[in-house]
């Protein structure tokens, strides 16, 4: 049962499915608003012009209202799925282990102090013969 644990957190923690996850949650989040935009503003417009309804100002305000209603509620449920999974990526990168450093790939010339490659008999910029070097002879 330990293993089954383990591999499904490290199934649901993988990146792509975080992503997923959140593209799911914000995606049906946004269908409210355009529901709530065909719902409020392009049918009582269609229906207006068709002359098949009559609309008082408290309708208007009432669409409108609740057009606001659903950008807000879209807008705290982003705002709390961005908390979220700030959170999960922090307790997630408790959990990594530090990168071992890498090996030095340069060293300073003495003369002229700029990198160099650790190979390098010569230094490229001031071309002084560096003495650590191994001799290369034709």
């Amino acid at each position: 049962m330990r293993k089954f644990i383990q591999e499904f957190k490290a199934f649901a923690l993988r990146g792509n499915v975080m992503d997923m996850a959140v593209g799911v949650m914000i995606g049906s989040a946004f269908s409210g608003i355009v529901t709530s935009l065909t719902d409020n503003f392009i049918n009582p417009i269609i229906s207006l012009l068709t002359g098949a309804a009559r609309y008082t100002l408290q309708d208007v305000a009432t669409f409108g209202s609740s057009f606001a209603a659903s950008v807000v509620n879209f807008l705290i449920q982003a705002l709390i799925l961005f908390c979220l999974m700030k959170t999960v990526n922090k307790l997630l990168a408790i959990g990594r282990k530090p990168a071992a450093p890498a090996a030095p790939t340069t060293k300073k010339c003495p003369y002229c102090l700029s990198d160099i490659p650790l190979a390098a008999t010569r230094c490229p910029h001031c071309t002084s013969q560096l003495e650590d070097a191994p001799k290369v002879t034709l």
